[in-house]
């Protein structure tokens, strides 16, 4: 029975063909998810990449900000993610203070990822800075997708969500750090709210798929964040942001209906009882 037979699993997005994907310029579509329910319907969609990202932090937890959650937390919606999805890829973020510190922290905690989630691949945010942390995770067989540009966990060291790299300075530093990414053998590196001539010229640059957001249309693939793109979140509204949906209104039309029901005694009817 071939692939293509009816009941056959789906083909299993793997670092290979995100690479022959840029070969043959076939976009690349990514999405974050944290939870199974999510993942699942997500699964069938024909997303390639699902990111299990720090911005759990904002969304599942309400935090300000990504710099909070926590490995163990990061695991648990990782693993609950993976337990969901047959076909994407799933990245997941290694949290602030995972990694930064030193080169062991750094793999033990992407070990810690890889065996207890079942995860493909782990992020991690900067350059040169991170150079050792990202050549033994690698050494150790883990797949690495880097993130350059706006990266949030250092959002205190910028002090403003802003568009980076708009001076040569930045700019420079930016395309050095991707080119050395890859030379250490990164998979694929995000670029985030950078201007989109930079965002085509390190995608050029490099052979390993790009993912922007807020980086042009001119990488590689684009990633979003699922609460926000459906809705969900209506508190950040970013130019980059697409909302394809307004969940937010239907979930609150929804859940006032019920509570009108409940109070009414119109639910349950004769039906809906034993």
């Amino acid at each position: 029975m071939s692939n293509a037979s009816a009941g056959a699993a789906p083909k299993k997005i793997t670092t290979r063909k995100l690479l022959e994907m840029k070969m043959r310029g076939e976009k690349i579509a990514m999405i974050t998810a944290y939870d199974y329910s999510m993942a699942r319907i997500i699964d069938t969609t024909g997303i390639d990449v699902i990111l299990v990202g720090d911005s759990a932090s904002n969304v599942m937890a309400g935090y300000e900000t990504t710099v909070p959650i926590t490995l163990d937390q990061m695991i648990y919606h990782a693993a609950s993610v993976v337990r969901a999805i047959n076909r994407p890829m799933v990245v997941v973020d290694l949290p602030f203070g995972t990694y930064q510190s030193d080169s062991m922290t750094a793999l033990a905690s992407a070990i810690r990822i890889m065996k207890e989630t079942g995860a493909g691949a782990v992020k991690m945010e900067g350059g040169r800075e991170i150079k050792e942390s990202v050549e033994r995770v690698l050494a150790a067989g883990i797949p690495v997708m880097g993130h350059l540009g706006l990266t949030p966990q250092s959002i205190h060291k910028f002090g403003t969500f802003s568009v980076r790299a708009t001076d040569e300075e930045e700019a420079g530093k930016i395309k050095e750090d991707a080119l050395l990414l890859e030379k250490l053998g990164c998979f694929a590196i995000v670029l985030e709210k950078i201007p989109a001539r930079l965002g085509a010229e390190i995608t050029r640059s490099l052979k390993i798929p790009t993912i922007g957001i807020g980086a042009g249309r001119d990488t590689d693939g684009q990633v979003l964040v699922l609460h926000d793109m459906l809705g969900i979140n209506l508190d950040f509204s970013p130019r980059f942001l697409r909302r394809y949906h307004n969940l937010n209104a239907e979930i609150s039309k929804a859940v006032r209906q019920y509570v009108e029901d409940v109070k009414s005694r119109d639910f349950p009817n004769e039906n809906e009882q034993y």
